[in-house]
């Protein structure tokens, strides 16, 4: 099976470029928070899955997910109609060390969204239905 794979547009940020108050800005908000760890949690996860994980609208899930990708924090591809995000692997070691410490210190953040996402029934493998 042939997927349709489109990178999406590579967020222009060098390490240098990452400035403390667009990080902290963009990880301000809880389900931003929230979703970013579960994202760094599952490797990749797809609109679908955290809309499901936070049982909050599309809408609202791409436009927080808009956030994170503008502040660099992660990147998407496209796969068919559906966008999966990852975190920007290409993140400086003080960033990845905030979400690290954070991740682990504060499970009970992604708590729910996990358990609702392990709940989903038809998680998608590749793609989205």
């Amino acid at each position: 099976m042939i997927r349709d794979v489109v990178p999406q547009q590579e967020t222009a940020l060098k390490h240098q470029d990452f400035s403390p108050v667009s990080v902290f800005k963009a990880l301000s908000d809880e389900l931003r928070l929230a979703a970013l760890l579960l994202i760094r949690g599952q490797k990749e996860l797809c609109v679908c899955e955290l809309t499901e994980a936070f049982a909050v609208s599309q809408p609202k899930v791409s436009r927080h997910l808009a956030t994170l990708r503008e502040a660099g924090l992660v990147e998407t591809e496209r796969r068919g109609q559906w966008v999966y995000y990852s975190v920007n692997p290409q993140l400086p070691d003080w960033v990845a060390r905030i979400l690290d410490e954070t991740a682990q210190n504060n499970k009970a953040l992604i708590e729910t969204p996990m358990a609702k996402l392990q709940a989903m029934a038809e998680r998608p493998a590749p793609q989205c239905p």
